[in-house]
């Protein structure tokens, strides 16, 4: 067994998420969303829209400024000349996934997720079953909403229509979404629109033969070791929310074929894996800010044993007692997390807002340099989303550092 460092295994991380390789120079393409999609395999869907909502975010890290349509097209519409590269399903958590794993995800290899308690609503009312997927081959896309009005079942009371208390149409309708007999047709202001999956999904791709669940299970732990560089069991079962005998032993049967390796990280407490041949560059060189729900930092203790970041998302935390503010990103200079900072897409005053922006202790980078790269990336991210300046607020030992730097460094275009 090969033994690599903890630096080695960091920067086999940072290539295989796509940190490796420089932004594209000109426009970003559709060709260039497909690679860095093949690469990461998954983007996490989040309703969170307090700076920008979580899928964009990823592609931002890495590509740079590009058109957030060339993503909803590639997840919500289709043609001919643009066949859809990505489906919805629940894989991390809800994400938008390339089309042709959805075989993969429906081979009964991935663990049922919450959906399952509704199974016994599904089994009480068959005849809503129906009704729902009736209405949906008659009129979709459709919300939940519009069902419930088509089929008189609108709720009522003081909490009607709010999360913690779904309809039974509601209810219907993530059940079919969680079993793949409804998909998500589009999104209308992030609203799911159920549709059905051979209005959705291309005909090769539900024409396939059914994958053998062993089969499946090693095609998903094979797509989180290629999206992971190195990686422990957990984290390998984690990227799909796999069980873990079913990993295990898909871990085991990829070992045995050789399309895996067991590595040892010197640091790392876990035997890791990766597969032969994975990259591992000398140095790394990027900059990027990356939302909470990022492929590089969603595994939290992961991101800790790997960047000694300790990282927690704190929007369901009281104000008074947040520690950095309320939706932080991490900011990634090279191959460390050097700072944190709390944005804000301010879309009235058309601003980005930073209220808060603290320097990692004992940071590898000088302050300077950290705040300059900052600065060009929060007015690169404004630009991007079409906001028209970067304001600062107070606090955190980077804000007074960063404040400079946005005042000295000229504006960014998108384009």
């Amino acid at each position: 067994m090969e033994t690599i460092t903890g630096a080695g295994a960091r920067r086999a991380v940072l290539a295989a998420q796509g940190f490796a390789e420089a932004r594209p120079l000109g426009p970003v393409s559709r060709r260039h969303l497909g690679r860095l999609i093949e690469r990461l395999r998954l983007l996490q869907l989040d309703s969170v829209n307090v700076a920008v909502r979580a899928h964009y975010m990823p592609v931002f890290s890495r590509l740079g400024a590009y058109p957030r349509a060339l993503l909803d097209g590639a997840a919500w519409a289709h043609s001919a000349r643009q066949p859809r590269l990505l489906v919805e399903y629940w894989a991390h958590e809800a994400c938008l996934l390339p089309v042709r794993d959805w075989p993969l995800l429906h081979s009964g290899a991935k663990r049922q997720g919450w959906w399952r308690h509704y199974r016994e609503l599904a089994e009480r009312e068959p005849g809503l079953i129906e009704d729902v997927l009736a209405a949906v081959k008659e009129v979709g896309p459709v919300g939940a909403g519009t069902l419930e009005e088509m089929l008189g079942r609108t709720p009522s009371g003081p909490r009607a229509g709010s999360w913690w208390n779904r309809s039974d149409i509601k209810r219907t309708c993530e059940y079919l979404f969680g079993t793949g007999q409804l998909t998500t047709g589009t999104r209308v202001n992030f609203q799911r629109l159920y549709d059905l999956p051979e209005r959705v999904l291309p005909p090769e791709v539900l024409a396939a033969p059914p994958i053998d669940t062993g089969d499946a299970a090693r095609g998903l732990v094979a797509n989180s070791a290629a999206a992971l560089g190195v990686a422990t069991e957990p984290e390998l079962r984690d990227y799909y929310r796999l069980g873990p005998q079913t990993c295990r032993d898909a871990i085991r049967e990829l070992v045995d074929a050789g399309q895996l390796e067991p590595v040892e990280v010197r640091g790392w407490n876990r035997a890791a894996y990766r597969q032969p041949g994975a990259r591992m560059p000398r140095k790394i060189t990027t900059r990027a800010l990356l939302c909470p729900f990022d492929p590089l930092i969603w595994e939290r203790a992961r991101t800790e044993r790997i960047f000694d970041f300790r990282y927690r998302i704190e929007i369901y935390t009281p104000a008074e007692r947040r520690e950095h503010g309320y939706y932080v990103f991490p900011f990634l200079l090279d191959d460390a997390l050097v700072g944190r900072v709390d944005l804000k897409a301010d879309r009235v005053d058309r601003v980005l807002r930073v209220p808060g922006a603290f320097a990692e202790p004992g940071g590898a980078s000088p302050l300077a340099r950290v705040a300059v790269e900052l600065a060009d990336e929060l007015r690169l991210m404004a630009s991007w989303l079409e906001l028209d300046d970067v304001v600062v607020g107070e606090r955190g030992d980077l804000i007074a550092p960063l404040a400079r730097a946005l005042a000295t460094r000229p504006a960014i275009s998108a384009s």
